[in-house]
């Protein structure tokens, strides 16, 4: 089994490597938002669901407003708990519909990294960075790596980078992405004078 660090957080990293979905919805919910919450959040919203694994279903299924709810509860699973929750939603409906509801064929049915790049692309609320950055997780800490994988990565694909949450593998790699998204903050900011 995979050891993941991205909540920091024993048991909802735990959660986050045996349950498809909830790192998938972690990966979701990781904007706007501090990396670790996101993370952390999938295995919140299953102990208030009162389940032992998220169940695309089930999730679908969920009365929106009730849904939104459980996110909005403190402490809120996401700064904006309605919209991210839809959100969670309609990505739970798409797995449902594409995948016949199996979060893992999203990778292990991928042919080559760009096969992987385009099915997570697809995904609603999967842009183009978010989905690169979620090729490399899958690549550097789940060992999903079909051929081309790093160059569907893009940057975040490269080995020894501290560039995203692909890169956590405790404090001190949180730290060291936390300071290159201050650093590239900075840069673009002063771009932009």
């Amino acid at each position: 089994m995979v050891t993941l660090r991205l909540s920091q957080d024993v048991d909802a990293d735990a959660f986050l490597a045996d349950d498809p979905l909830a790192l998938l919805v972690g990966m979701l919910l990781d904007q706007q938002f501090p990396m670790e919450r996101a993370f952390a959040a999938p295995y919140t919203l299953s102990r208030r669901m009162g389940v032992s694994r998220l169940d695309p279903a089930a999730i679908a299924a969920f009365d929106p407003d009730e849904f939104a709810a459980l996110f909005a509860t403190p402490p809120a699973l996401h700064r904006y708990p309605q919209a991210m929750a839809g959100r969670v939603q309609s990505v739970a409906s798409y797995v449902l519909d594409a995948y016949d509801g199996d979060t893992a064929r999203l990778w292990t049915g991928a042919t080559s990294g760009a096969d992987l790049l385009k099915r997570i692309k697809a995904l609603p609320g999967f842009g183009e960075q978010k989905a690169r950055i979620f090729v490399a997780l899958l690549g550097k800490q789940f060992a999903v790596r079909p051929d081309g994988w790093r160059e569907a990565a893009g940057a975040y694909g490269e080995d020894g980078s501290t560039r995203s949450v692909a890169d956590v593998t405790g404090p001190e790699t949180l730290q060291a992405v936390r300071e290159f998204k201050k650093a590239a903050k900075a840069k673009a900011k002063e771009g932009a004078r």
